[in-house]
């Protein structure tokens, strides 16, 4: 029951944490889009402009964004004939977790990698790499598989998705700021009573269209690493079993070729590891892997 409480806890959280995202995330494409408009003159033809990109991009990409990232990622569904021990731990672990069973892809990748995607448990799927089930024993490939189902439970992946989406936006948005920029320069200096304040506006929208996907991206990956730890403990209480997981983490970390080669910095959060080959931990999405470690032996 204590569990319970605690996954109910996190869905809750999650849900407040997405919809404060949304909010803060409206804010900044409504200060785009007014610094957009102040460089054509007509600061609610920006606004409008901005709000219309936003939402469309926000439809199409959160409706079926998991589909975009497992075609990005080269993922292909499988059935459960293909490899009925994936299906078998799959099956059993959703049981344990109470959800219903996610859809399963492979990635025919050496790597020793896998992720989750989707809005909810019932559209979730759960995709690991050729390399992962080739390398992996039951007992590993489970903790792996554990760990992915905790962020299907607790709804991470929506969260997860959204932040993919919602920075997408925001990137858009803030190098089409820049263009126009550039592009209406000349009739800027054609007409000199927009005075300095507007001046003003334009730099710092300018320097908010830099730094926000900055900043974003920094939210993103600390967010992130508190979920993978999180995500750790829950596998390990699925499972009974903290050191397959942890096992299958030591593994991965002596791959001597870790990268995903179909990985992308947009979808990096995503995955039970980093799927590059060297990444500063100033600007890594997932906590040392040797912290992780240590911790599920502790258990």
């Amino acid at each position: 029951m204590k569990q319970k409480l605690s996954s109910f806890e996190e869905v809750r959280k999650n849900n407040i944490l997405s919809n404060v995202l949304i909010f803060v995330f409206i804010v900044f494409i409504g200060i785009l889009g007014s610094v957009i408009g102040l460089i054509y003159d007509n600061v609610y033809f920006g606004l409008v402009l901005s709000l219309i990109i936003g939402m469309i991009y926000f439809a199409v990409m959160y409706s079926s964004g998991d589909k975009i990232v497992l075609g990005l990622s080269g993922a292909r569904q499988v059935e459960k004939r293909d490899y009925p021990h994936l299906f078998h731990t799959v099956e059993g672990l959703a049981v344990a977790a109470g959800i219903p069973a996610p859809k399963c892809y492979v990635i025919n990748d050496s790597a020793l990698n896998a992720f989750a995607t989707g809005t909810k448990p019932e559209n979730a799927s759960i995709t690991v790499t050729s390399g992962l089930l080739e390398v992996l024993n039951r007992e590993e490939l489970e903790g792996v598989v554990a760990h992915e189902m905790s962020h299907i439970k607790n709804q991470d992946i929506k969260y997860m998705l959204l932040v993919t989406v919602l920075i997408g936006i925001v990137t858009l948005l803030g190098d089409f700021m820049l263009r126009s920029f550039l592009w209406g320069g000349k009739s800027r200096k054609r007409n000199e009573n927009g005075g300095q304040l507007q001046l003003i506006l334009i730099v710092v929208g300018i320097a908010f269209a830099i730094l926000s996907p900055i900043v974003t991206q920094i939210i993103r990956m600390a967010i992130s690493r508190k979920k993978e730890y999180a995500a750790d403990a829950r596998a390990a209480i699925l499972t009974r079993y903290p050191m397959g997981l942890a096992n299958a983490l030591k593994k991965i970390k002596k791959d001597p070729d870790p990268l995903v080669d179909k990985a992308n910095r947009a979808t990096a959060h995503l995955f039970i590891s980093e799927p590059f080959r060297k990444v500063s931990s100033l600007f890594a999405t997932h906590p040392p892997l040797d912290e992780r470690i240590k911790r599920l032996e502790a258990m």
